[in-house]
């Protein structure tokens, strides 16, 4: 209780805190995440291959199709809700203390849960372009589509606005992103085991006042924080009601 009150005043202090978070702030609205015992990437695949190489760009061209039937069953939750830690965060941009959120998820939550200015690192399942055409559709293409999603323009091949492996970050996200937290004046780190690079890599441009980090399990930065809370960010930022 005292970390949280600490962070709380923090908080309360700030008019340009921003969070960065990964997987683990969704693993409460029932989305897996990535690399835990329970995570996608532990998962077995049906396939012959592992995960990291369906989800990757070489392979969505060599074999569409079962990149789609994969990414379909594992990637996209088109019911997940936002939870306490996606509310809150929301909250506290409309109350003048986030200034922002930069994210490693791909699943909306954040904005769907009311927060105005986030940067997606790795783009989003809630947007898809056609290759050939450029016409931009939202989930529905692939979610009532079998097989490969088709254009209904021209009939291209429609992929899904998200970075997959072998794939760089889109350089105006990156440039905002490192914008947003080199002008912060706190910094909380949530759901992230930091391990992924480069949007770890970000870290380095903070030159606020304190660094914070909520996760469940110790993380390379740990011992560069001001403060460390291993709980659930949920539950620990449901327990911050500012004034």
């Amino acid at each position: 209780m005292q970390a949280i009150n600490q962070l709380k005043t923090w908080l309360q202090a700030s008019l340009s805190a921003v969070f960065f978070g990964g997987a683990g702030v969704s693993t409460e609205s029932g989305i897996p995440d990535f690399r835990s015992e329970k995570g996608i990437y532990r998962t077995i695949s049906t396939y012959g291959v592992s995960p990291e190489v369906i989800l990757s760009h070489d392979f969505l061209e060599e074999k569409p199709e079962i990149f789609y039937d994969y990414y379909r069953k594992n990637l996209i939750y088109p019911d997940a809700e936002p939870n306490k830690a996606h509310l809150q965060l929301a909250e506290w941009e409309r109350q003048g203390h986030l200034a922002a959120v930069v994210t490693q998820n791909i699943d909306g939550l954040h904005q769907k849960a009311g927060s105005r200015t986030v940067h997606e690192l790795h783009g989003s399942v809630l947007r898809n372009y056609c290759l050939r055409c450029g016409h931009k559709f939202g989930l529905e293409i692939v979610t009532e589509s079998d097989g490969i999603p088709r254009c209904p323009e021209c009939g291209g091949f429609v992929r899904p606005d998200v970075v997959l492996y072998g794939e760089g970050l889109d350089q105006d996200v990156i440039s905002d992103s490192i914008r947003a937290i080199y002008q912060a004046d706190l910094m909380i780190v949530g759901g992230t085991s930091l391990n992924v690079y480069p949007a770890a890599g970000l870290l380095q441009y903070f030159r606020g006042k304190h660094l914070v980090l909520v996760n469940l399990d110790e993380t390379p930065y740990d011992s560069q924080a001001d403060l460390v809370i291993h709980e659930k960010i949920g539950e620990v930022f449901g327990q911050i009601q500012l004034d």
